[in-house]
């Protein structure tokens, strides 16, 4: 005899509250000990700690989550390490001194910001090779890719520009000035707008994607911090519009943003210059690099509280969490 509709769903919840949540991967880039650091989500402590090339800075997670892109930047190229084995398996070819890279929503072309020779290599993921290079302004950092596809934008540190690439032609059709020294972009998830950090600038611009002028200019103010070491870095949006995160480097604290009315609701204190951040898939954390405290911070993104801060490597720089 078959259970009732009602048993059969009472069973599978009671099963699913008896199992253990899935935790995630995060992946930590150590800039000065040319390692990678791994910790467990669930039990927030590192599991691991693998080798990688010199300098490694940028990293990224494949569309298959399969892979890690690295910024190996002073041994001039993006390695590539399997994440089931811990090995890296092969290198693309990158350019000059990569720092930041950008993979296309479908996976297949590597946007990278050679920041030495004032260019954007893309790269054929797939056939591991350099398919063009797209001359931008001095000192290229941030990259980023519209969600559609259509654009490739690259900030330029010195000359305070967004250079916004053609996917299709590769080549630069426009440029919008922001404040001094832009560190990184970030793509809103409905592809309309583009925030901008400005490091040096203290500033995060909000761009309008379809005529591609800033239309808000946030500041941050922290009570007893000068505001020449508020220095935003990295950007993280919420998917469903209603938080930005902003790691605001020497300042050593995360603004939290209303999305929609563009002001800064909380400042949370981490580590020592916080520097790069990632939302986990499920967006109830976010996980910030501390650079000089050589630790991560992790923070609930429900309550607005840090959780815990973990010891890593030292100088650590880029951030990626599996399953995002």
């Amino acid at each position: 005899m078959s259970p009732s509709p009602t048993r059969l769903a009472a069973a599978l919840a009671a099963l699913a509250v008896s199992l253990p949540a899935l935790s995630a991967n995060v992946y930590v880039s150590n800039e000065k000990d040319n390692t990678l650091s791994v910790i467990d989500s669930a039990t927030l402590k590192v599991v691991k700690t693998l080798p990688v090339g010199k300098r490694p800075r940028g990293i990224t997670l494949s569309k298959d989550g399969k892979s890690l892109f690295i910024c190996a930047s002073d041994d001039d190229t993006v390695q590539v390490l399997d994440l089931a084995s811990g090995k890296i398996t092969h290198n693309l070819p990158s350019g000059e001194d990569p720092e930041l890279f950008a993979l296309a929503p479908d996976g297949k072309m590597l946007y990278i910001a050679n920041e030495d020779s004032n260019v954007v290599t893309i790269v054929d993921v797939a056939n591991r090779r350099v398919v063009g290079q797209v001359d931008v302004g001095v000192e290229p950092e941030g990259m980023a890719v519209s969600p559609d596809g259509r654009w490739a934008v690259n900030t330029s540190e010195t000359t305070n520009m967004v250079h916004w690439i053609d996917t299709r032609t590769r080549k630069v059709m426009d440029n919008t000035l922001v404040d001094q020294r832009p560190r990184y972009a970030r793509f809103s998830a409905d592809g309309k707008l583009l925030w901008v950090s400005a490091e040096i600038g203290g500033t995060v611009s909000v761009i309008d994607v379809a005529s591609r002028k800033r239309i808000k200019t946030i500041s941050f103010a922290i009570t007893g911090i000068p505001k020449d070491r508020i220095q935003p870095v990295g950007i993280r949006l919420t998917r469903d519009g209603r938080y930005a995160f902003v790691p605001l480097g020497p300042a050593n604290h995360v603004a939290v943003i209303d999305a929609k009315t563009f002001q800064p609701v909380k400042y949370l204190l981490v580590g020592r210059r916080v520097w790069q951040a990632e939302l986990s898939a499920d967006e109830k954390q976010l996980w910030v690099t501390n650079g000089v405290s050589n630790d991560v911070s992790v923070i609930d993104t429900e309550s607005l509280k840090v959780i815990k801060s973990i010891p890593v490597g030292r100088y650590p720089w880029g951030v990626a969490v599996s399953g995002t």
